[in-house]
């Protein structure tokens, strides 16, 4: 259990590394370091270590968080705050590789890396995160058929992931990477309108052709 008890009053900003394009990047290099360096057998529990590490030092503990990868500390400072805090706690491998970001000045992408790393070994043992999002909650009955859906239909294990979206009228919408599906009552209604906007468009032009060629002309 890691257990954060040296908080300084200091200056803190803590920089949105969401505005770098170049973040996500950077993330995935250091995820794929990490998890190469970790043997099969014990990759789930120092995932388990790192989820754990952000949810109290940084989640539970915002004012030590924002301490520990303020720009306003020096490598040194940063270093020493590991040191003093964290290893007394943590694995040596997390540890050592909270000192490898501190020393790179990398320690603001430690969500951004966990992020990564989680998708990494999803992919490693054929998961992948979608993400469903409803107008309201679903409920576990009807998530589990979701569930077995895509897995029939995609071919790999599925980590659902809910988001409520009052935008959604009716039915669901479903991201998998990059690609949505979109099964949402007001998707159905727009694609409808299209297609009965396309057919008067055709036979409005269908009588001018008639129109402009009589019979026998």
């Amino acid at each position: 259990m890691i257990r954060v008890n040296d908080q300084n009053n200091v200056k803190t900003h803590v920089p949105s590394v969401m505005e770098d394009p170049s973040a996500t990047l950077i993330a995935k290099v250091y995820s794929k370091a990490l998890l190469a360096s970790i043997q099969e057998s014990d990759k789930d529990s120092v995932l388990e270590e790192f989820s754990e590490f952000l949810d109290i030092a940084i989640t539970q503990n915002p004012a030590f968080g924002r301490m520990l990868i303020s720009k306003s500390l020096n490598k040194d400072e940063q270093l020493g705050l590991i040191d003093r805090v964290l290893a007394p706690n943590a694995s040596e491998l997390l540890t050592n590789f909270l000192r490898v970001l501190a020393k790179h000045e990398r320690l603001d992408l430690l969500q951004q890396i966990f992020t990564q790393i989680t998708k990494l070994r999803d992919s490693e043992t054929g998961k992948k995160a979608v993400l469903v999002r409803t107008a309201f909650e679903l409920s576990e009955d009807t998530l589990n058929r979701i569930r077995q859906r895509l897995e029939e239909t995609l071919g790999f294990s599925p980590v659902i992931n809910t988001s409520i979206d009052q935008s959604v009228i009716g039915g669901l919408v479903i991201q998998v990477d990059d690609t949505v599906y979109d099964g949402s009552l007001r998707t159905r209604l727009k694609q409808l309108g299209g297609r009965l906007s396309n057919r008067s468009i055709h036979e409005i032009q269908s009588g001018r052709d008639r129109f402009s060629h009589p019979e026998g002309n």
